[in-house]
């Protein structure tokens, strides 16, 4: 009788030593999924994940990028906004589907391009504009705004992005960042959206009616303009395309066929509702309507 009585509060400690190992956050014991890169357009960052600051070792790695350039979610999930601290100044937590919580921290502050500090940590300054705290968003969907705001006013625009598996504590995210998916552009989902891209002709196959070019600025009919790329871009060649030559005289097939490849070139995308392809600039996800060429 005593022993099963030890074997039965053995099972009881068991059972609740395993109730309090389930991690409590949604994802259970999901690994942390393939991103989506949190900062869209030129960016530099190393592995400085436990580099010293100040008396505490850094629990993130620090992307550097222009001020406001677009923050992303890098996964589906929920989002919160925290505005009450003076280290992190203006700071978003995403709370991922996968059970993975991510930290976004120094978000903007300034209301101009300058170091004015006016601005607040609100939707359109801080955070995406129209976002709301609590919202739930998509891979992808622009959140916020690179910034200096906290301890980093006045020293560099920069996201330091902390990343927490199973909402617990902090680990690199630099092998997660290695081989996050770079978006091209950012866009409210759905939006209907055209793109003035900028760079130097790869191809034009007509018969395949594919254009290939090497990227080096973009704009979007949203307003966002990005330069010093650096990236080849597989487009559509619509039938309907309008290709023409700086002086406005009309190109053929034949001629975007037989131009060399490094020429100049700008194209026009048809305006269409912005998708998670199109956005990461996937092959053939963005169609042109116009090429000009010089002549």
């Amino acid at each position: 009788m005593q022993k099963r009585q030890l074997l039965n509060i053995k099972a009881l400690s068991l059972a609740i030593v395993a109730l309090f190992a389930v991690p409590l956050a949604s994802g259970g014991n999901k690994a942390v999924p393939r991103l989506i890169f949190p900062v869209v357009g030129p960016v530099t960052y190393t592995n400085d994940f436990g580099a010293p600051r100040g008396r505490l070792p850094h629990q993130a790695n620090d992307i550097m990028a222009a001020k406001k350039s677009p923050v992303v979610a890098v996964e589906d999930g929920k989002i919160s906004f925290w505005t009450r601290s003076a280290s992190a100044g203006c700071m978003l937590y995403l709370y991922g589907r996968s059970g993975t919580m991510y930290e976004y921290i120094h978000l903007n502050n300034d209301r101009t391009m300058k170091n004015d500090n006016k601005g607040k940590c609100v939707a359109g300054t801080a955070y995406a504009k129209g976002l709301k705290n609590g919202a739930r968003v998509k891979a992808g969907q622009q959140i916020g705004y690179v910034g200096d705001s906290g301890d980093a006013n006045g020293i560099a625009a920069h996201l330091h992005f902390e990343l927490h598996p199973r909402g617990g504590r902090a680990v690199s995210p630099y092998r997660y960042l290695k081989r996050g998916r770079v978006l091209l552009f950012a866009a409210t989902r759905g939006a209907a959206v055209s793109l003035t891209l900028k760079g130097k002709l790869v191809e034009a196959d007509s018969s395949s009616q594919t254009l290939s070019m090497r990227l080096t600025s973009l704009s979007t009919s949203t307003g966002l303009r990005l330069n010093k790329l650096s990236r080849k871009l597989t487009l559509e060649l619509s039938p309907d395309t309008l290709a023409t030559d700086n002086s406005g005289s009309d190109l053929s097939p034949d001629d975007l066929d037989s131009l060399a490849s490094g020429a100049a070139i700008k194209v026009t995308t048809m305006r269409a509702p912005a998708t998670l392809a199109a956005e990461l600039g996937s092959p053939l996800a963005l169609t042109s309507s116009s090429v000009t060429i010089p002549a």
